[in-house]
């Protein structure tokens, strides 16, 4: 049975790779049918991005523009996206990075695996098969050793901690709609992750090939003030956790 599936994909100041994405994933969304995806920008955008997904919305029903002015931070996009999909009733909502850093082609693995009966999958680079190439040294050793003190503090075991590359059933993504989360930015998924180490999941490889923008030293505080807070609430007993 083919379910509705929605694609969520925070973009700002993506003018240069716009087309080139979203041609690769208009591709691979025909091939497996019944997709949506929510184009979600804010005002971090300041290059001719919303102009391009407005133009594309009109062209093609299947990308829906959702202008938020509103959105403080990388959280509130996530946030706003889950709201549209579940708004839209589809039962299955995978959320990726423009610019083509995910690999679009990987949108049916995570369907497959969530039509097997997993809550949540995890796009992973450093599984089997995953790779993490044209990363600069900061980003490949905030990611990977990222993972390795999160999974210490946490007690969470997943591979990939802060890869952006992951699928939700549609009543995960209700309970996430809801979450006030610490993260602002990249630890965002990290803290999603956490929160959701009691569903039912998997992880699964993917290859990511382009360079996100750098990590600032905002984001990079802001990851140390969440690790710290939510690992004291783990040594006092505090149990976060968002139910199946």
């Amino acid at each position: 049975m083919l379910y509705k599936f929605a694609v969520i994909v925070p973009m700002a100041n993506e003018e240069n790779e716009f087309q080139l994405f979203t041609n690769h994933l208009a591709n691979e969304i025909s091939k497996i049918g019944n997709g949506t995806v929510f184009l979600i920008i804010d005002r971090a955008s300041k290059d001719k991005t919303l102009a391009l997904a407005q133009l594309l919305s009109k062209s093609d029903s299947r990308f829906i523009t959702i202008w938020a002015p509103e959105n403080k931070c990388l959280a509130d996009a996530y946030k706003r996206g889950y709201k549209e999909a579940c708004a839209g009733n589809f039962e299955y909502i995978i959320e990726m990075d423009a610019g083509m850093s995910h690999n679009p082609a990987s949108l049916s693995d995570f369907i497959i695996q969530l039509q097997t009966g997993y809550d949540c999958v995890f796009g992973s680079r450093f599984i089997p098969g995953g790779s993490m190439e044209n990363a600069n040294y900061k980003r490949l050793f905030l990611s990977k050793y990222g993972t390795l003190l999160s999974n210490f503090l946490l007690g969470t075991k997943l591979k990939d901690m802060t890869s952006g590359y992951q699928a939700f059933t549609k009543n995960i993504a209700n309970n996430l709609m809801h979450v006030e989360y610490k993260a602002k930015a990249h630890f965002f998924q990290t803290e999603v992750k956490f929160l959701l180490r009691k569903t039912k999941f998997i992880e699964i490889p993917i290859q990511y090939t382009t360079p996100s923008p750098s990590v600032s030293n905002g984001s990079l505080w802001n990851s140390i003030n969440c690790l710290i807070f939510y690992a004291a609430r783990k040594i006092i007993g505090k149990k976060d956790f968002i139910n199946p």
